[in-house]
């Protein structure tokens, strides 16, 4: 669920500005999922730009104190969410941690880094949700660790159905700043996208799993 429209919209137009969105209907990405896809998104440009990584910043800060009251901890999923996660935990004056895909080989062989203890309040932070998969292996690391994780906020999200049954089944309460549906209705409204772009990148949403540039 997003925070609130207004905010939705402002953040999918700097998303846009600072290009984090690549379109290719022609020659589609390819996603570690093996799903193809005419759309990428990399939210980790807007570390680059200082303007819009405290926009982001503040408005993920504001909302989770008022979405989850102040946490303990805040988490960033690796390695994505590594640098906003910091920015927000800095924004808020609170401890920050991380989490791996999976524990480390060698040394202390950890897969959550930094500090945290059990019992302790966190909120997660990711840069973007496309089945939930990776986001919801690094909730399950910090229950194991014996935390309370009271949510998770996310920049973006593709707003697909199976992520939305994986939270659910994991009963995690995911609020992002902007979405799928979002993001189009901006980059049409800006011309970044043409008409007959949009049916493209609409009937890919539909179905992901299964869609073929031909």
């Amino acid at each position: 669920m997003i925070f609130n429209k207004e905010t939705a919209k402002k953040t999918a137009e700097v998303l846009l500005q600072v290009n984090a969105i690549k379109l290719s209907p022609k020659e589609p990405f390819t996603w570690a999922s093996g799903w193809k896809s005419p759309i990428y998104c990399d939210n980790r440009i807007i570390l680059s730009f200082p303007t819009i990584r405290n926009y982001i910043r503040e408005t993920m800060g504001k909302h989770i104190e008022r979405q989850y009251g102040k946490p303990d901890v805040i988490a960033g999923v690796a390695t994505g969410a590594i640098g906003i996660g910091m920015l927000v935990a800095e924004y808020l004056g609170l401890p920050f941690i991380y989490v791996r895909p999976d524990a480390k080989g060698h040394g202390r062989k950890n897969q959550i880094e930094g500090f945290v203890e059990g019992g302790q309040n966190v909120v997660v932070v990711e840069d973007l949700i496309s089945t939930g998969k990776s986001s919801l292996n690094a909730v399950k690391a910090l229950r194991e660790a014996g935390v309370n994780v009271k949510g998770m906020v996310a920049i973006f999200t593709y707003g697909f159905d199976v992520a939305v049954e994986n939270f659910k089944k994991e009963n995690i309460l995911l609020h992002t700043l902007s979405s799928y549906e979002n993001l189009l209705e901006k980059a049409l409204e800006t011309k970044y996208i043409t008409e007959k772009e949009l049916k493209t990148l609409s009937e890919w949403n539909n179905n992901p799993s299964e869609w073929d540039v031909n």
